[in-house]
């Protein structure tokens, strides 16, 4: 890849941005960035400044790929990974010399899940903002897609974007019933998509998988700030949310779809993720 890239915050397709937009901020101190539309996309969007990074509400705006994302998915859903680049106009042209398929719209580049390899994955580049943090969570460092054959879904996500496969961290959880890989984009920093095929049909991601086919799953933020997501969370929504209710500083939580308008958000302790990702040594303490 010729331009460093992160994970820059996700697209969260909605049929009321005004309630999701709520939500978020009710819940992790979120602030409305910007309003505007997407016509490639037939939306209406409001971003939303979460940490350093962004949430991008779409709302169906006549027929196009968000309505029909919304008619499939009952109305909600997690719709695309957003990644940030140092140079968005660098990153296209090293796409196009990889034979990847977009489209551009004010400045971000758009690629549907025919262009990554046809497992389910949407992806927005944009340039890196280098925005300051807002509210509880410092950033989104996954996004997680499921996927029949992880091992030829990483390949087809190396080919597209020219990942150097070196700092990949398989991964498996008999908890959960799935196996895959973490796709670190560079050693040292977390940001990756988590490709992980379901194969425990009787689990909650095996029935989703088993419902939906491939497609994006949830996300993951950290926080320096665990246990005031964790104050938050039970008194905002306490049926949707999932963590430890012992200790001051929670290391790892879940915000339910139902929280945060149609996604499952992972809430990590600051480095914590570090523990299944590879490089425990660099969790602080």
């Amino acid at each position: 890849m010729l331009c460093a890239m992160r994970i820059d915050g996700i697209q969260l397709v909605t049929t009321d941005r005004a309630a999701t937009a709520d939500a978020w901020t009710r819940l992790l101190d979120a602030e409305i960035a910007d309003e505007d539309k997407l016509g490639t996309l037939a939306a209406r969007r409001t971003t939303l400044a979460v940490g350093t990074s962004r949430v991008q509400l779409l709302e169906p705006d006549g027929s196009g790929p968000v309505a029909d994302f919304a008619a499939a998915r009952g109305g909600a859903g997690l719709f695309a990974a957003c990644f940030s680049v140092a140079d968005v106009e660098r990153t296209a042209a090293d796409l196009r010399g990889r034979g990847v398929d977009f489209a551009e719209e004010g400045g971000q580049l758009l690629l549907d899940p025919a262009a990554t390899g046809g497992s389910g994955l949407r992806v927005v580049v944009s340039n890196d903002p280098s925005q300051p943090r807002v509210g509880l969570i410092e950033r989104f460092y996954e996004v997680t897609n499921l996927v029949a054959d992880a091992p030829a879904a990483t390949d087809a996500l190396v080919a597209a974007f020219g990942l150097d496969p070196e700092p990949f961290v398989p991964i498996r959880s008999e908890q959960y019933g799935y196996d895959g890989v973490l796709t670190l984009f560079e050693a040292g920093s977390l940001d990756r998509i988590e490709i992980i095929h379901p194969f425990d049909g009787s689990k909650t991601m095996g029935r989703f998988f088993g419902k939906r086919g491939p497609c994006l799953y949830m996300c993951y933020g950290e926080t320096d700030r665990p246990a005031e997501v964790r104050e938050r969370a039970l008194a905002e929504g306490p049926g949707h949310w999932t963590g430890p209710r012992d200790g001051d500083r929670p290391d790892n939580q879940f915000l339910h779809p139902k929280a945060l308008g149609g996604v499952m958000m992972g809430v990590s302790r600051t480095t914590f993720a570090w523990s299944w990702s590879g490089a425990p040594d660099r969790i602080a303490p």
